[in-house]
């Protein structure tokens, strides 16, 4: 059922398969390796790296046990010991033709060219007609800055195959450093034609044809670029200044408001919507941009004409006069005649007089890419860095297919054996919406149990009942006071203490964006002091230790609540959400290494949306 569940790519759904096997027979590697490939797909690679670990302990002689942990070690930075996996794997099987791939790469991150040619050369000796070993040959070679052997390394994978896309980018690079740009522009046709999916080759062919003077072709060009990277930062400079060229200002604008949210400080850029600013006519605005670029190239005298000719269009007579002169000034400084303008220029070059000139990589670079067919799904879907919700006392819940952990509490069984409750009520941290039936079936009975309660004012079942009649139709003030009463009555009674708490926590919630933080502070307190006192009357139950961890992560107090949720665990080391919630609370307090370990813990018990954290945070 587990490998079912990873065919469907349902990857929670299969680790608790696989959990279940391994608690019968822990022996075994093999669900080791299978729950590790699902983590894996969850781009959880700590935690599948762990999983590997135990399946290589208990199997040492399966090759997938190795691959599979050296994906998760490239993934993790860890080359060198990726690279161990793979001659393990390449000792038990000499022909995995993958694993010699990926042992290249590896060694091409580490820098490590010579080994990596050598590696090659193995590959060239065991599978001497297909042209990838050739390929990354000729990037090596590129790497040690021996373009001769490169080209030659190409045009041999070439030969093999006409039809290989890399090799053809490979030779319309080589094309376009000689100036060759109508055979690079016919290289990189052929290299579209066979990788229509890779945003660089675009740029490429677009800057080809460009210095052919094929402004609207390159122009097509960037915006197939855009269509496969919308946030392609050379697509959108080049285009807009394209753009520009042809006479379309307000689309070239767009693309340098583009460029200038993701690089404020580029005064290039700005220069460049200055110039289409004072073309559209907004005056201001392009004096404004002008201005900001004299205040970083003071000596940018192109920058005082253009800015002075704005001026004198608003009427603005002496301070044009003021930027002519200082125009003037430096024409009779000027002791060497006017310099070519240069038609495109490297990213990391910024020389303010190139402002015109298209931009292109600073190196070209082809991307690794490591043989994995992995991939995932939940991990994408966007998750807040906060715990999951408390554990409520309520009529209504949702059931989840992937977290099935049952919340205990004595007194609430009690309760509901004493049949005292016109329904059944759970203790859940999935609340499910109400119909707007069920709303007025509860309006209704509070207003039956008011009735009652005026001959019976300290009855504790009815105070119950209507309390929560109360936080069903989010009257929590009243839910509130209602507790109040009880408890001031009856004295200290532990389920009153819960449902007063989550009562005060959710009017809380709701009013977090109005109330004062003071205000804030002091309600979260006191629903920490009814969890407390709920606690010391039921000692043993974990989840009233993880509700507390939960009010301390919105206090920001994160070591008190690591060890509200590692006492949750000592009381449950089953319990998803406390996982989930000390992950966050040590990735809150800096500690992000045991915060992803937690999370895997979280998510290997169900919990699918600490996968999207672990996926978040190991990047940083």
């Amino acid at each position: 059922m587990g490998r079912n569940a990873l065919y469907y790519e349902d990857y929670v759904l299969a680790i608790q398969r696989f959990n279940m096997v391994i608690n019968v027979k822990p022996w075994l590697g093999e669900p080791y390796f299978y729950r590790a490939l699902a983590k894996y797909y969850l781009e959880d690679y700590q935690g599948a790296e762990i999983d590997c670990n135990n399946a290589v302990e208990r199997n040492p002689y399966a090759l997938n046990h190795y691959v599979l942990r050296a994906l998760c070690r490239i993934n993790q930075n860890r080359y060198a010991l990726a690279e161990e996996d793979y001659n393990k794997a390449i000792a038990i099987n000499p022909l995995d033709h993958n694993s010699w791939h990926n042992i290249v790469l590896c060694q091409i991150e580490l820098k490590e060219y010579e080994r990596a040619d050598s590696s090659l050369d193995v590959m060239l000796r065991n599978w001497p007609k297909e042209t990838e070993q050739y390929t990354m040959k000729a990037q090596v070679s590129l790497l040690r800055t021996d373009t001769i052997k490169a080209e030659k390394w190409t045009d041999q994978a070439l030969e093999l195959d006409e039809y290989d896309g890399k090799a053809w980018s490979l030779k319309a690079m080589f094309q376009g450093n000689r100036k060759e740009y109508k055979e690079a522009e016919a290289s990189l046709d052929k290299a579209i034609l066979q990788m229509p999916r890779v945003a660089g080759l675009y740029v490429n062919r677009a800057l080809a044809r460009y210095n052919q003077d094929n402004l609207r072709g390159a122009m097509s060009d960037y915006d197939a670029c855009l269509d496969l990277e919308p946030r392609n930062y050379l697509a959108h400079y080049n285009r807009g200044l394209l753009r520009a060229n042809v006479g379309e200002d307000n689309l070239a604008i767009e693309d340098f408001n583009f460029v200038l949210n993701l690089e404020p400080d580029n005064t290039i850029a700005l220069y460049n919507r200055a110039l289409l600013l004072d073309n559209i006519g907004d005056y201001n605005g392009a004096i404004r941009d002008i201005s900001a670029v004299i205040k970083d190239y003071p000596e940018f005298w192109d920058g005082y004409r253009h800015r002075a000719a704005i001026k004198r269009k608003i009427g603005d007579i002496n301070g044009a006069e003021r930027d002519e002169f200082k125009v003037l000034q430096a024409r009779l400084d000027a002791v060497a005649g006017k310099k070519h303008p240069v038609r495109t220029r490297k990213k990391s070059e910024r020389n303010i007089e190139d402002y015109a000139a298209l931009v292109e990589e600073d190196t070209h670079e082809e991307e690794n890419e490591y043989v994995s067919e992995y991939r995932g799904k939940v991990q994408n879907r966007q998750t807040e860095l906060q715990p999951e919700p408390i554990y409520s006392l309520t009529y209504y819940k949702r059931e989840s297919e992937t977290n099935t952990y049952v919340a205990y509490c004595p007194e609430l069984e009690k309760l509901n054996s004493q049949k005292v409750l016109p329904l059944q009520l759970y203790l859940t941290d999935n609340e499910a919406p109400m119909t707007e039936k069920q709303t007025e079936t509860h309006q209704a009975s509070i207003n039956a149990l008011s009735e009652k309660l005026e001959q019976k004012p300290h009855d504790r079942d009815l105070l119950l009942q209507r309390a929560l009649a109360y936080y069903h139709i989010r009257d929590f003030e009243n839910g509130v006071a209602d507790m109040n009463t009880l408890i001031q009555e009856k004295g200290a009674d532990a389920l009153a203490l819960t449902l007063r708490a989550q009562c005060r926590f959710a009017q809380l919630e709701v009013s977090r964006t109005t109330a004062s933080a003071s205000d804030l502070r002091l309600g979260y307190l006191m629903a920490v002091q009814d969890y407390d006192k709920a606690s010391s009357l039921m000692p043993d139950v974990p989840f009233l230790h993880y509700n507390v961890g939960c009010l301390q992560v919105q206090l920001a107090d994160y070591v008190a609540a690591q060890k509200s949720f590692t006492r949750a665990l000592e009381l449950d080391s089953h319990f998803p959400s406390a996982y989930y919630g000390r992950g966050v609370a040590y990735i809150l307090g800096g500690q992000t290494e045991q915060g992803l370990s937690d999370l895997s813990q979280a998510g290997e018990y169900g919990l699918y949306t600490a996968y999207n954290l672990i996926k978040k945070y190991s990047k940083k």
